[in-house]
């Protein structure tokens, strides 16, 4: 299985303060945006999760900021998955600018809900085709 390669975007003006630098609270989108862009990567969209009765709730997201990102600049968002367990999944985000300078460093925990009854499931028992490429990802790709 490829790794996946990143996710990149343009900074935005309106993602801006009045210093013309990303406000702070815009790359727990951005976080949000490289997750979706990584499921649609494996082929496991949050359209196909979420119509199998599945939801997947943020948990915990953190971020730590290391250099700033201003509008115009574009940037390449890494992710990769800490951990994996059936029942839940840990990303976590390195953001790097133009220079391949890392600037911002974040995580996000998830579980597995059904979306019937917000129970936690375990995708290994309801859903072992999904459980499979999630498994089968962190087992290949894990970042040491």
């Amino acid at each position: 299985m490829q790794t996946y390669p990143g996710y990149t975007r343009k900074a935005n003006y309106y993602e801006t303060d009045q210093m013309g630098i990303i406000h702070h609270s815009n790359y727990i989108r951005w976080f949000e945006e490289a997750r979706v862009a990584f499921l649609d990567f494996l082929n496991l969209s949050y359209q196909t999760i979420e119509q199998a009765g599945i939801i997947v709730p943020v948990l915990e997201v953190t971020s730590k900021y290391k250099e700033m990102v201003r509008f115009g600049e574009t940037v390449r968002i890494d992710l990769f998955i800490e951990k994996y367990t059936g029942t839940r999944l840990d990303f976590r985000y390195e953001i790097y600018n133009h220079e391949n300078q890392l600037v911002t460093l974040g995580e996000s925990k998830h579980c597995f809900l059904s979306k019937e009854n917000n129970r936690l499931i375990s995708l290994k028992k309801s859903h072992p085709d999904f459980h499979r490429v999630f498994q089968d990802y962190a087992d290949k790709n894990s970042k040491k």
